[in-house]
């Protein structure tokens, strides 16, 4: 199936450009990730990996892999949500907590400490055209999760 192939290597295309906008975001607008911005980007990279995989093994596995790519996304959802929920209670907090620390401490966070070292503060909104940081995220893990969910239940 040379349509299930093409749609893995689209979206681990699409997860790779992503995390390309948030270095660029990071980099020069100078937006500091927050500990959520970091899971959301493990959560992107791990699509992207899992979409890879899944895009050079035999054809009958698609189902599979477009199944796991699809749980993932329901994790970055969640996890977006959750970032949404904390902007809109700026009591809550996720900044300098357990959570940065375990993260910054994470094998990963200390080979690409610039794409995964949790400084900035989740209450932070951070507009970009128009949304902020985790609404584009949400958007983009729903649309990800749709690709791949509608390549689960295609029959074949």
């Amino acid at each position: 199936m040379k349509s299930s192939k093409s749609l893995f290597l689209s979206v681990a295309l699409l997860c790779i450009a992503l995390l390309g906008a948030a270095l660029y975001l990071q980099i020069v607008e100078e937006m500091m990730p927050c500990p959520l911005c970091i899971i959301q980007r493990y959560i992107f990279v791990a699509i992207a990996i899992i979409c890879i995989i899944f895009a050079f093994l035999p054809p009958g596995s698609a189902k599979l892999g477009a199944g796991l790519g699809v749980l993932a996304a329901l994790g970055g959802i969640a996890t977006a949500g959750w970032h949404l929920w904390v902007q809109a209670h700026p009591g809550t907090s996720c900044g300098i907590d357990p959570l940065e620390t375990s993260l910054n401490t994470v094998p990963t966070a200390n080979m690409f400490p610039l794409l995964f070292k949790a400084d900035g503060l989740c209450a932070n909104p951070y507009p970009f055209l128009g949304l902020s940081i985790p609404q584009w995220s949400l958007i983009w893990f729903a649309i990800i999760a749709i690709l791949l969910a509608r390549r689960v239940f295609k029959r074949g």
